[in-house]
């Protein structure tokens, strides 16, 4: 970095640059026939450093679940009963939320008690594999979810802040073998969601495209295409559509149960950016959930379906947004029940 540069002709030559370097890349071939995934989490450190008064599905004693933890939360019996039933239900792609659940060899320090050997992991990989189910991984770069990062979660845009999150994606992306897409989550940066943290940052303009485009470029380097979640198109919507790179695919996301498009929708603009992405020419892996009801993931298949071009709709992810723990095993269970009734003709 030039120390002479002021911080905006840093941002803005950052920025600059770093979309310049996006040319169009080969990514890995598709895989034949429509994407039926869902997303479950091996690590959990994703949500906050401290209790909050709800959080879903989690009340009470079970809030502290989703705080911060020096131990792995996940089961590992309740994980292999998940992916058979995926597999039961026809799906073929699962999305592994990361986080601090592997003992990385760039950056052990990340690692909690009952983090995964990478060489157990890669056994798992090809477990999956073997079953017929792709395994993309997910590491979550957002300032809303990364606790998971530890201290770097708070050295956010500085040298060692690039580094280490360059080294963990280079790193994950060997793991997987060069996986077809990496989940880069970038969901919900905002001072909203990070009102009850102890420690929040939220990134904007500038920054928050160089930061962006800087990961985009890290995945895209080695041959993966980069996905993300969408939401920072429903408050930003000409910025992201000026300058989101067409080679990220797309995850908008909703899960209530209407789907109008009209006044009578409170949350229209979550269901009508399904079909902006669309027009604009973006591909799309739309994502629903059992999270507050079991009928949105039938309804978004039904919606999407009816709405958005076949060549742009590469497929649908659930994500019940549960932890893979006995406790949630039955959530988690009829998220997959729900994709396999969405894919009967």
């Amino acid at each position: 970095m030039n120390i002479q540069l002021s911080r905006r002709s840093f941002l803005a030559a950052g920025a600059a640059a770093t979309a310049a370097g996006l040319a169009p890349r080969a990514f890995a071939a598709p895989a034949p026939g429509k994407i039926w995934g869902g997303l479950f989490h091996m690590g959990v450190n994703m949500w906050s450093d401290q209790p909050v008064d709800s959080w879903g599905p989690y009340t009470g004693e079970d809030l502290e679940l989703v705080c911060q933890k020096d131990y792995l939360r996940f089961d590992e019996g309740v994980w292999q009963r998940l992916t058979a039933h995926m597999v039961e239900a026809g799906m073929n792609l699962v999305v592994i939320d990361l986080g601090e659940a592997l003992k990385y060899a760039s950056h052990p320090e990340i690692a909690v008690k009952g983090s995964w050997e990478i060489d157990r992991f890669r056994a798992e990989l090809a477990r999956l594999r073997k079953m017929g189910l792709e395994p993309i991984p997910k590491l979550n770069f957002s300032t809303a979810h990364d606790a998971w990062l530890k201290d770097y979660s708070h050295m956010i845009s500085t040298p060692t802040y690039y580094k280490v999150c360059a080294d963990l994606v280079r790193e994950v992306i060997d793991i997987f073998d060069k996986p077809r897409f990496f989940h880069l989550g970038y969901d919900e940066e905002t001072h909203g969601h990070q009102r009850k943290y102890l420690y929040s940052v939220v990134r904007q303009g500038d920054l928050w495209w160089h930061d962006f485009l800087f990961f985009v470029k890290t995945v895209e380097s080695a041959g993966v295409r980069p996905w993300i979640w969408s939401d920072f198109y429903w408050h930003h919507p000409e910025e992201f559509m000026s300058r989101m790179p067409k080679s990220v695919l797309q995850s908008n996301w909703y899960y209530g149960d209407a789907f109008a498009l009209d006044d009578s929708n409170k949350n229209r603009f979550r269901v009508q950016a399904y079909i902006d992405l669309d027009k604009a020419g973006f591909d799309q892996i739309p994502t629903g959930s059992n999270w507050s009801n079991d009928v949105n993931f039938g309804r978004t298949v039904e919606f999407c379906e009816k709405h958005l071009s076949k060549e742009r709709l590469l497929g649908y992810l659930t994500a019940p947004w549960v932890f893979t723990l006995p406790k949630f095993e039955a959530q988690n269970m009829r998220a997959i029940d729900q994709v396999a009734a969405a894919r009967r003709p």
